[in-house]
């Protein structure tokens, strides 16, 4: 039996580099890609016809089509060549009618189709939703070539004036990420956003949201009792008692974790502080972890992505979605308040045990002592058993 080609990846396909010779990988079903000895990148459909291999029918230029756009094609052709006929003359036909990517709508077009595939749908939306409101009205008419950092600054400066620095920063970094894009496929040589510095833009947002202690229970209830995954719900959990940041905790691997001594060590390339740290768990996230290892789906990952083949942790705006199916009544609440909640709250725990403030709030200091009396306390104002966290499902 033939083996079977391991199915590309836009980021597989950008690491690909030219050799002294041209050589081509296979994705599947007859497509292959071919790279060139001048680094160009060309789609191609190898097939057999009547018992005979084929002389490959060229598809069209990596550079301008997508991956999802190269494997409907090759699906095209195979159908013909089931069919028992030739897809030659369908695949020039084809390139024919194939436009070119010259003015900056067509490459938004292209990085929507091949960068964002496997991006999350809150992802794809916030981006969509910056091209089309904002950046693709002002400078998509433009050749990607002409569009400049005033261009970019201009349109910033606009919604700025609507009082929304916070998403003139995201537009900014979508036309980064745009060019950068183009760039990767020699569609653009320069990056105009790179010029424009974020804290010209908007600094950050210095939040000061705490939720009180009735907000707490009302949350993790509603959190338990809808109708997200499991994982999710104990994900959400967990960032209220760990009080780490969502980056540290989605892509939490078990290799981390010793459940017995109850330390959770995040190591430096991950940790939000860039320094190696401990993180002391309480009964009830050691409960939690001790489920979530049970079920878990991935030997690497402590919340693993259900999407494809791959082991990866679940993406970053996963969480975020998740959230947004709750119901907090109050003012705006975002997942990083759960933190400068911790914290707040956790001294006022100390001072009222101890009779004096001895906390200092630095994320080191935070002793497993301090974690089980937040934990303690988060249970009561969830309604339950201090002893149960696993009792919400």
């Amino acid at each position: 039996m033939p083996k079977l080609a391991t199915p590309l990846s836009e980021s597989h396909i950008r690491t690909l580099q030219p050799r002294g010779t041209r050589y081509s990988v296979a994705d599947g079903n007859g497509l292959i890609l071919e790279v060139m000895p001048t680094g160009k990148k060309v789609w191609r459909f190898r097939y057999t016809l009547n018992g005979r291999r084929q002389p490959m029918v060229t598809i069209g230029d990596y550079q301008l089509m997508s991956l999802r756009v190269a494997r409907a094609r090759a699906q095209k052709y195979a159908e013909i060549v089931g069919q028992g006929l030739s897809p030659v003359s369908i695949a020039r036909q084809d390139r024919g009618a194939e436009k070119s990517v010259d003015v900056l709508r067509d490459g938004a077009e292209l990085y929507v189709t091949s960068a964002m595939a496997r991006k999350s749908d809150e992802y794809r939306r916030t981006t969509q939703r910056a091209l089309d409101k904002d950046i693709l009205p002002a400078i998509g008419h433009k050749p990607i070539a002409q569009v400049t950092t005033e261009d970019i600054q201009s349109i910033c400066d606009a919604i700025k004036s609507r009082g929304a620095p916070q998403m003139a920063l995201h537009t900014r970094n979508v036309a980064r990420r745009l060019f950068a894009f183009l760039i990767a496929r020699q569609l653009a040589s320069i990056n105009p956003a790179d010029a424009i510095v974020a804290r010209t833009i908007a600094t950050q947002d210095g939040r000061s949201r705490v939720l009180t202690g009735s907000e707490i229970g009302t949350l993790l209830r509603t959190i338990h009792t809808s109708g997200i995954r499991r994982p999710l719900k104990l994900a959400l959990h967990l960032l209220a008692l760990t009080m780490v940041s969502k980056s540290e905790l989605i892509e939490a691997a078990w290799r981390e974790f010793d459940l017995d001594a109850g330390i959770w060590t995040i190591p430096a390339a991950r940790a939000s502080n860039g320094r190696e740290r401990r993180v002391y768990l309480s009964s009830q996230a050691l409960a939690m972890l001790r489920e979530l290892r049970d079920i878990r789906s991935s030997r690497n990952h402590v919340f693993p992505s259900t999407r494809g083949s791959e082991d990866r942790p679940i993406a970053k705006g996963t969480l975020n979605q998740a959230a947004k199916t709750l119901r907090l009544e109050g003012e705006h609440f975002v997942l990083h308040d759960f933190r400068r909640t911790g914290l707040s709250h956790l001294r006022d725990l100390l001072q009222s045990a101890d009779g004096k403030d001895a906390f200092t709030g630095a994320e080191d200091t935070v002793t497993v002592r301090e974690m089980q009396l937040w934990a303690d306390y988060v249970d009561a104002q969830v309604g339950e058993q201090p002893s149960s966290p696993m009792a919400m499902r």
